[in-house]
């Protein structure tokens, strides 16, 4: 029996769960042994649960707006489902990256290629990230997870090129000023581009150290399309805090006509003649 009571893990579990019951029962059921043997069991239990719903909206609140506390899901570079690994640039066109097709007919040399889809993504207004930005490195760290999921590249023998970004503005904004977008809730589709080249085989010898790996300028590049989930980092505290508002405005009605009708009763009774 010992031996069993032993093998139970307490961290974090079961720990986790004592001490939120053990905080609940001292918190609340102590505010309402007080509230109850004072102002009556029914009474105390509305007073009890209306102050603790108004406490979960105000922290729902601070929560909801410094986007701390209970969390969902944080911003992530997802895959386009079936498009995300494209091998060929032509293919570009096909898969919905590019409207416009690619001048490719007769090029050969992938440098020559290379520069036509540069100029191509250019063209239809995709913005060019500088490698010192942070969302050229997030979007190089999420396209080289999926290269190695969808076993294109192994790790480490490939190059990122160029990363391209398109959509992603919030709308709608007060007289189009983005200094002014306290109401633009809504989002246009955030996609990006990641351009990879292959590195040329690195033959090791043993006791001298591996030469820096050089792009082989006779393989194309390939690129990784993916799609910005804007994650829900706001969501649980949002529903908190409107849940809570709702069981508070509905528990202060029921008190404040609870009042209203004592109060009636009370005149009621003090008109009746004495005898």
């Amino acid at each position: 029996m010992s031996a069993a009571l032993l093998a139970i893990n307490w961290e974090p579990e079961l720990r986790g769960v004592l001490t939120v019951i053990l905080g609940t029962v001292a918190f609340m059921g102590s505010v309402y042994l007080i509230l109850g043997t004072n102002i009556g069991a029914r009474l105390g239990f509305l007073v009890a649960l209306c102050g603790l719903a108004g406490w979960m909206a105000l922290m729902g609140g601070i929560w909801w707006i410094y986007g701390i506390g209970l969390k969902g899901a944080d911003p992530a570079w997802v895959q386009v489902p079936g498009r995300t690994v494209i091998q060929d640039a032509g293919d570009l066109y096909q898969a919905g990256v590019l409207e416009n097709r690619l001048p490719l007919d007769g090029l050969a040399v992938p440098a020559d290629i290379n520069e036509v889809v540069f100029d191509g993504f250019v063209s239809e207004e995709w913005r060019v990230l500088a490698d010192s930005e942070p969302a050229f490195g997030q979007a190089a760290a999420s396209a080289t997870v999926f290269l190695e999921e969808e076993d294109a590249f192994e790790a480490g023998s490939f190059k990122v090129t160029n990363v391209f970004e398109i959509g992603g503005e919030a709308y709608p904004k007060i007289f189009g000023q983005d200094a002014l977008d306290q109401i633009a809730f809504f989002h246009k589709p955030y996609y990006t581009v990641v351009e990879v080249a292959p590195y040329i085989p690195l033959r090791t010898e043993p006791g001298r150290a591996p030469s820096a790996p050089e792009v082989d300028p006779t393989q194309e590049s390939q690129y990784v399309y993916m799609l910005r989930d804007l994650g829900s980092r706001r969501e649980p505290a949002a529903m908190i805090t409107i849940g809570s508002t709702i069981v508070f405005l509905a528990l202060a009605w029921m008190l404040h006509r609870r009042d209203r009708i004592v109060a009636e009763n009370l005149a009621r009774k003090a008109e009746l003649p004495a005898g």
